[in-house]
C-alpha cells in the first residue's frame, strides 16, 4: 500500500525515475536468471541453481544470450541461491587465461576467481551471501562475500581455436569446474532449506510499465538495504515497494499510477541520453567499491554490455564513430581501416582482439569466413612493412591478398567494433595508450 502521507506528485515521479534507473540492471539480470535457472522449457536453461552450463566453443551469430558477446572466450554460466548456505567454487589448474567472476543481483561484482586475480593454480573458493556469519573450513583458498542473496557467474576461458582437438581440451578444463554447497564440501549436516519463492514469470513488457515495480519489489527481497541507498529504499517503501513482493499496481490510485508512469518515462529518457553520450565502458563495470552509487553508469553497462568485465580484467574500447565523424560507421557506404603503428600495438598481458557487431542489436556478423573477431591470435595476419598492423573492416572482401588476410567482415550497414584487451597494461588503464581512429576510405 502507498503511504497516504506521500501524496506529492513530484516526489512520486522523481522516486520512480531514480528507482527505474537503479532497478534496470536488477531486472536485466533477472531476465537472464529466469531463462537459465528457472524456466526448464527454455533452451538456455542451465539446470537450476548450483550447476554449470558450459559453452565449449566461441559464440557465433546464432548465440543470442548476450549483447556484444565475446568470440574469444567461450562462456560458463551458473547461478547461486545463497540464502541457506554458501557455495564452494572449485577450479583446476588452468594453462590459459580464464576468469570466473561472481556478480550480484544488480550485476555489480563481488569477486573474481581466475588467472589475473587468483592465479592459475587449483583452488577451492567460498562464495557466501549477506546472511552467513560462519568461518570458512580448512582448505578454502579464498572467500567472496556478496551483498545479495542471489548471485551469478559468467565465466570466460581463452579459446585456442575451433578444431575438434582444441574444443576437447577446452571442454576438459570446463568440466573440472565444480560447485558444491558448503555442507557437501565440509561433510557437515545439510541445513534446513530456504522457502521456495513464487518466481514471477519474465515478460519483456514489464520493463516499460508500472509492473516494473512489482518485479523490483520481489527482487529486493533478495537484496538487503545498503547504507548508500537507504534514502531511496525508504522512499520506495513509502510507495509500497518494500521487498515483500506484494506490490500490486492495480490497487494504486490513478494519480499515483500516473506519476509512476511519468517517472518511468523520465528514467528511460535519461538512460537513453546517457547511452548516446557513452563512448567508453571503462567506468561501467566493477565491484561495489568501484561503482559506488553511479547507478546511471551501471544501467548503461547493463543495457549495452550486460556482464561486462571491469577494466583491470578486460579493457573494452568501441568505435561508435569513425575518424571523419560518421556515427555510427556504415559498411554499406564505405570501407574502414584500423592501423596500429609498430610501437603502439595493443598492450595486453594475455591477448587482444577486435570484434565486429551489427547495429542496433549488437550481434555478431554472419560472414563467409566465419570470422567474427581478429587479433593477436589470428593466424596468417600480414604486418605492414614497418612492422605495424592494418586491419580492414568492410562488408566486401578486399581484392588485395594482404588486405584480405587482415579482413574483419562487417555487416551491409551500420556497425560498431569493440577492442578487448585481456589483462591490459597499465598504460591502457591510465590513458597513456589509446586506440587509433577508425579511418573511412573513399565512399563507394
Amino acid at each position: 500500500m502507498v503511504n497516504p502521507a506521500l501524496v506529492d506528485p513530484d516526489t512520486i515521479r522523481a522516486t520512480a525515475a531514480e528507482a527505474w534507473i537503479r532497478g534496470r540492471p536488477i531486472l536485466e539480470n533477472y531476465r537472464t536468471l529466469y531463462t537459465q535457472a528457472l524456466d526448464d522449457a527454455d533452451p538456455r536453461y542451465v539446470g537450476g541453481f548450483g550447476v554449470f552450463r558450459h559453452y565449449p566453443r566461441p559464440f557465433t551469430p546464432a548465440d543470442t544470450d548476450l549483447v556484444t558477446p565475446s568470440n574469444d572466450t567461450p562462456y560458463s554460466w551458473a547461478w547461486l541461491d545463497l540464502r541457506t548456505e554458501p557455495w564452494v567454487l572449485s577450479v583446476p589448474a588452468v594453462d590459459r587465461y580464464y576468469v570466473l567472476p561472481v556478480h550480484e543481483l544488480d550485476t555489480v561484482y563481488a569477486g573474481f576467481v581466475g588467472s589475473r586475480s587468483t592465479g592459475q593454480e587449483a583452488g577451492d573458493h567460498l562464495v557466501a551471501g549477506p546472511d552467513w556469519d560462519g568461518e570458512p573450513p580448512a582448505g578454502i583458498s579464498g572467500v567472496i562475500r556478496t551483498a545479495t542473496r542471489l548471485a551469478g557467474i559468467v565465466g570466460r576461458i581463452q579459446a585456442a581455436g575451433t578444431s575438434p582437438q582444441a574444443v576437447r581440451e577446452l571442454t576438459g578444463i570446463q568440466r573440472r569446474y565444480r560447485l558444491r554447497p558448503l555442507h557437501a564440501y565440509a561433510g557437515t549436516p545439510e541445513p534446513e532449506p530456504a522457502p521456495q519463492p513464487v518466481w514471477p514469470v519474465w515478460r519483456e513488457e514489464v520493463l516499460d510499465t508500472v509492473e516494473f515495480f512489482s518485479f523490483l519489489d520481489f527482487l529486493l527481497g533478495f537484496f538487503p538495504v545498503l547504507p548508500a541507498e537507504a534514502d531511496l529504499r525508504g522512499r520506495l517503501t513509502d510507495l509500497g515497494v518494500d521487498g515483500r513482493g506484494e506490490f500490486e499496481p492495480a490497487t494504486l490510485p490513478i494519480a499515483v499510477r500516473t506519476e509512476l508512469e511519468r517517472g518511468i518515462a523520465d528514467g528511460k529518457a535519461e538512460l537513453a541520453r546517457a547511452v548516446a553520450r557513452t563512448d567508453s565502458s571503462v567506468e561501467l563495470f566493477g565491484t561495489r567499491e568501484r561503482i559506488g552509487t553511479r547507478y546511471l553508469e551501471q544501467a548503461v553497462g547493463a543495457l549495452t554490455g550486460l556482464y561486462g568485465l571491469p577494466a583491470e580484467e578486460a579493457w573494452y574500447g568501441a568505435w561508435q564513430a569513425d575518424g571523419a565523424g560518421h556515427r555510427p560507421p556504415d559498411a554499406h557506404r564505405r570501407d574502414h581501416l584500423l592501423r596500429f603503428p609498430p610501437d603502439a600495438l595493443p598492450p595486453a598481458r594475455f591477448f587482444w582482439s577486435v570484434t565486429m557487431y551489427a547495429l542496433p542489436a549488437l550481434r555478431l556478423v554472419d560472414n563467409p569466413l566465419d570470422r567474427y573477431a581478429i587479433g593477436d591470435r589470428t593466424p596468417g595476419l600480414v604486418r605492414d612493412p614497418d612492422g605495424g598492423l592494418t586491419l580492414h573492416l568492410s562488408h566486401r572482401r578486399p581484392a588485395d591478398p594482404a588486405a584480405a588476410a587482415n579482413w574483419l567482415p562487417a555487416p551491409d550497414g551500420p556497425f560498431t567494433a569493440v577492442l578487448r584487451l585481456y589483462g591490459p597494461d597499465g598504460a591502457v588503464l591510465d590513458g597513456r595508450w589509446t586506440p587509433p581512429p577508425l579511418t573511412p576510405l573513399t565512399p563507394r
